[in-house]
């Protein structure tokens, strides 16, 4: 394996761990999104990788070398490690090609009209980070971050501070860079559609723990427990024979009759369809239509049972909060 983090543990309080015993493994060239509630710990993990925060026990290596363990820290500059944060900390006294050239090995200067050419920069290498725009600066950052060729790149919430109108080419031109360069990355998100679309596997976190790491098929369709299946997508209740399932508002269809009566209550325009909020035996339900229904009108649905979740009973709580 690429990186292997094996029983890390970090904490600033030993009685309050930030993560606890966390084991998996990344193949080179793979993306990787790491989600979890805000205070789960997903930006302390990424510092301790990049080495900006020291581990308390466990180790990290990365395409073979221990970076650290309770005898080795290697320090940060000295992993080959690139790091892209949400906020584009450009040297505002530097222009685009000093920002990108700062600090950096002449071995890699050979790379810089490369990255050019892959961040689509070359028009713009005079300008100073004030002159370029948000998804301007992000690519910047990119090629920063690539052309000293890391063998791990860290992304914190890169795209959260970029215009929504222009946040999606620049993901897409994003991605596609690091698909060319066959750069192993983590990518620390809040967008469902990015961990769905793009990544290859998916890591949820919680309180400090792994709860499941998967492709996006198997996780979104096959949730280890109700907080992954709940932090993925909507869920709707059905109770069947004295237990609860759920099932995904796209498994929902409009029938002429079944045994599952709603009421519409609102109809949201998404574009190319709606999405239905509805009630069904005072349980709030979503499903999705390309047609529009009026409130307190009364329709049919019905689903597969193969499209069924099921969960323990420890899951309800979760559900009620």
């Amino acid at each position: 394996m690429h990186l292997e983090i094996k029983n890390l543990v970090k904490y600033y309080k030993r009685d309050f761990p930030i993560i606890k015993k966390l084991n998996f493994s990344v193949k080179k060239g793979n993306i990787i999104s790491f989600i979890g509630e805000s205070g789960s710990g997903k930006t302390t993990f990424l510092k301790c990788i990049s080495g900006l925060e020291k581990i308390n026990s466990g180790s990290i290596l990365l395409n073979g070398k221990i970076l650290n363990n309770e005898n080795v820290f290697v320090k940060p500059q000295k992993r080959k490690i690139g790091f892209i944060f949400q906020d584009y900390p450009l040297f505002p006294h530097l222009n685009l090609e000093e920002n990108i050239l700062f600090n950096i090995d002449k071995d890699f200067k050979n790379n810089f009209k490369n990255m050019l050419l892959l961040t689509n920069l070359e028009e713009l290498i005079d300008r100073y980070p004030h002159e370029l725009s948000g998804g301007e600066q992000q690519r910047a950052c990119i090629a920063r971050a690539l052309i000293r060729e890391p063998e791990l790149l860290l992304m914190d919430e890169p795209f959260s501070n970029l215009d929504s109108q222009i946040k999606e080419s620049i993901k897409e031109a994003i991605y596609k860079i690091i698909r060319k360069t066959h750069t192993t990355t983590i990518l620390v998100t809040h967008d469902i559609n990015d961990c769905l679309n793009i990544s290859d596997k998916i890591l949820v976190f919680k309180a400090g723990v792994l709860q499941q790491y998967d492709n996006p098929r198997k996780m979104y369709c096959e949730p280890a427990n109700c907080y992954c299946a709940k932090i993925l997508g909507d869920l709707n209740k059905i109770i069947i024979k004295n237990k609860n399932f759920y099932v995904r508002p796209e498994n929902l269809e409009v029938v002429k009759k079944s045994d599952f009566e709603v009421v519409i209550d609102k109809c949201i325009f998404q574009g190319k369809d709606y999405k239905i909020k509805c009630f069904y035996n005072n349980e709030v339900w979503y499903f999705n239509s390309t047609k529009q229904f009026n409130k307190s009108e009364k329709i049919y649905l019905n689903f597969s049972e193969k499209d069924l979740l099921f969960f323990d009973y420890l899951c309800e709580d979760y559900f009620n909060q």
